[in-house]
């Protein structure tokens, strides 16, 4: 499958009487990098995880093309869309090259080794990231931001159609936090694939995204692409800050700048 489409049709998700998403209908298309955004708590890594399969919604769907998440096998899933999480543990002494492997294990048949296809793979997902030099260095000896790169090279070496990350760049230095995000936009417009990350860096989602999702309380505030809902009015209705925001001289995007001394 090389083009795939998310379907979010009247999504909600709560624990008892707290509900975290509510009533969301979203659609995430091939070729674009998509955003989520939103301030802490509004829903943005639950919807990741009921998207990977991950978490069962309380009421909706969510469809990979026209099939229920739910409805495929976790093999299925797996060749389908890879998730890179917000928290990782690695609980065995892998080295870096071991945990880029885990990518390719839904393609591997059962009980056979890596193919050499495999190993050129993961060899471009580790270049990509910047982390063939630490290839056999355990992941235990990594710093956060090493260890980042690890999962997002592992999602990458997968080579699914689409493509979940929950603040991907969080730890890394600005140099590969701007080569992921080049990476995951050449996915999108060259490859075709559907790649949705959240992110807290407006600035990074701005520069680099096609559209924005906007959340606010579990439910959509806004969607579109950032001009559209990147104004000093969404900012501070969802985010409770006062902001300046500028197109870009070569109408490449936008910059916010912050007021730090007003906050609502």
């Amino acid at each position: 499958m090389n083009n795939l489409t998310y379907t979010v049709r009247e999504l909600s998700f709560g624990y008892g009487q707290s509900d975290i998403l509510n009533g969301l209908n979203l659609t995430f298309e091939p070729g674009k990098l998509h955003a989520i955004v939103g301030p802490n708590g509004s829903g943005k890594s639950t919807l990741l995880d009921i998207m990977a399969g991950h978490r069962t919604p309380t009421s909706g769907t969510v469809l990979i093309n026209e099939t229920a998440v739910e409805d495929h096998t976790p093999s299925q899933l797996a060749q389908l869309t890879a998730m890179v999480p917000q928290e990782f543990n690695f609980n065995f002494p892998f080295t870096v090259v071991d945990a880029v492997l885990m990518g390719r294990h839904p393609h591997i048949p059962r009980f056979s080794r890596p193919s050499n296809d495999d190993a050129t793979i993961v060899k471009s997902a580790m270049k990509t990231m910047d982390i063939i030099n630490l290839a056999d260095r355990p992941l235990s000896e990594l710093s956060g931001g090493e260890k980042q790169r690890t999962v997002v090279a592992r999602a990458l070496a997968q080579t699914t159609p689409g493509l979940l990350l929950d603040e991907p760049t969080s730890s890394m230095d600005i140099r590969h936090a701007l080569a992921a995000m080049t990476e995951l936009r050449r996915l999108a417009h060259a490859a075709n694939h559907t790649i949705i990350v959240v992110l807290h860096d407006l600035n990074l989602a701005a520069a680099f995204c096609d559209t924005m999702v906007i959340l606010k309380n579990g439910r959509l505030h806004t969607q579109g692409t950032a001009a559209e809902t990147l104004t000093t009015e969404t900012l501070e209705d969802v985010f409770g800050v006062h902001a300046q925001i500028t197109e870009k001289t070569d109408s490449s995007g936008l910059v916010i700048t912050y007021d730090s001394k007003e906050t609502t």
